[in-house]
């Protein structure tokens, strides 16, 4: 029988629908998808880079909750309200992950929650 738990943090945006920030089932985590929120004031961070930075931020935030770092995230996806910005993501990335870098995929969408440019969402498995 599978053990799951929901993944809270007050370091990470709320949920702002019906969803928990992150579910882990034994050793798997899977992270909903962040968006540039504060999480804080729960007000969008202006600009691309920001909000490419504060995604990033809160999906570590949601991994230190569940017991993990994002050394551990095997799994990411990224989507784009315009794949211009792909470099930006890849070059901002790199600061927040090590090599061996997760699988990932990125997306490019008509539009996502909050009129946010770019949202990531992701898995990840703790071997403890």
């Amino acid at each position: 029988m599978s053990n799951k738990k929901t993944i809270e943090t007050p370091d990470a945006p709320a949920a702002i629908g019906t969803y928990s920030q992150a579910v882990r089932v034994d050793d798997t985590v899977y992270m909903s998808g962040q968006i540039g929120l504060d999480p804080i004031s729960m007000q969008m961070v202006d600009g691309i880079e920001a909000q490419i930075h504060r995604v990033f931020q809160n999906l570590r935030a949601v991994a230190y909750a569940a017991g993990g770092s994002m050394d551990d995230v095997v799994k990411l996806n990224i989507y784009l309200t315009d794949l211009v910005h792909f470099a930006k993501v890849n070059e901002i990335m790199a600061t927040y992950f090590h090599q061996p870098y997760p699988a990932r995929a990125a997306v490019g969408v008509a539009s996502l929650p909050r009129n946010a440019l770019v949202e990531a969402d992701g898995v990840m498995f703790l071997q403890r």
